[in-house]
């Protein structure tokens, strides 16, 4: 079973930035891909960003030019570095990772961006 814990979260006000980490407890050579996906409060889950294994990254249009993905294979990491953070980014984060055979997802971790 994959199990996946993320961690980074927390308060932070406008404008500033945060980096979101999640570490897999298998190797992620073999991943097809990693991302992160979010939902606010009343909202549906929503994507934000993932990785392929040959390192090609993919944006939402939301957050394109202010998050940057990234994935260390040797420590079985993928990380989400968040600057430029607006009210809107409020949500809970959560790491995704497709293989062969499944999805798998993590527990998530709360971002708020308040004043």
């Amino acid at each position: 079973q994959v199990q996946l814990v993320e961690s980074g979260g927390g308060l932070v006000q406008p404008g500033g930035s945060l980096r979101l980490s999640c570490k897999a407890s298998i190797t992620i050579t073999n991943m097809y891909s990693m991302g992160w996906y979010r939902q606010a409060p009343g909202k549906e889950r929503e994507f934000v960003a993932e990785i392929s294994s040959g390192g090609r990254a993919n944006y939402a249009d939301s957050v394109k030019g202010r998050f940057t993905i990234s994935r260390d294979n040797a420590k079985n990491t993928v990380d989400l570095q968040m600057n430029s953070l607006k009210s809107d980014d409020t949500a809970v984060y959560t790491c995704n990772a497709v293989d062969w055979r499944a999805s798998y997802w993590g527990q998530g971790t709360q971002v708020s961006v308040s004043s």
